[in-house]
């Protein structure tokens, strides 16, 4: 079952970014044992190009993602999350292929993204979406915790649906 949604482009510091965000972390801390699970610098307004969030048509905060360039036609996954009660109703793929389109117009050709053993969901939405397993990369080489993932992005990909129109601007 598909929920219907929209997809804004938000500030770092919107209120619903920031409250998933934190919701995010809580959850990766019950989910580790602790609140010591960020490898590397940790995303902020200045790192992450776009910050998108996925919203149920009463305009309540559904699910999240943004995107941090690294260089080269390369930008990573930061953040995706999506609220409990809302998973398995497609909010993140419709997350996940916004960004993606959001990636290729910032002219990215690659997306990494990182996500921890005890995170399965994840790890299957990615597989599932077209994601490859890769080495551990970045700050993540040494987390024995972290499994990486890559996904090429072509320039249109007609066999996929066309993620939700995104909203606004971030500012």
């Amino acid at each position: 079952m598909t929920t219907p949604l929209r997809i804004d482009s938000v500030a770092w510091d919107d209120p619903d970014a920031t409250s998933l965000r934190a919701a995010q972390r809580a959850e990766l801390d019950s989910r580790y044992g602790n609140d010591d699970h960020e490898y590397g610098a940790a995303p902020t307004a200045d790192s992450v190009s776009v910050f998108l969030v996925a919203r149920a048509a009463d305009g309540s905060a559904l699910g999240c993602g943004g995107l941090r360039p690294l260089g080269d036609g390369v930008v990573e996954l930061k953040r995706m999350y999506v609220v409990p009660e809302s998973r398995g109703r497609g909010v993140a793929v419709a997350v996940l292929r916004a960004l993606e389109s959001a990636a290729r117009a910032e002219g990215a050709t690659r997306m990494l993204l990182e996500a921890g053993d005890r995170q399965p969901e994840a790890i299957r939405l990615y597989e599932r979406e077209g994601y490859r397993r890769i080495e551990r990369f970045g700050a993540y080489a040494d987390d024995p915790h972290s499994i990486c993932f890559e996904r090429v992005l072509s320039p249109a990909e007609p066999s996929i649906a066309a993620p939700p129109p995104v909203q606004g601007s971030a500012g």
